[in-house]
């Protein structure tokens, strides 16, 4: 029952840090960034940019 309970407090710490990183970025307006940047990597890839 310990194991079950520290692998559930385990899950959801690192849900929480994912979350308040994934919020960080948005208030930070790297979404933006990261499109425009995946954007020019695909083009590349296919030979247009």
């Amino acid at each position: 029952m310990k194991i079950k309970l520290k692998s559930n407090i385990l899950r959801l710490s690192l849900l929480a840090i994912f979350i308040i990183f994934i919020l960080i970025g948005l208030f930070a307006d790297e979404l933006v960034s990261i499109l425009n940047n995946a954007t020019f990597i695909c083009l590349s890839c296919i030979g247009i940019g």
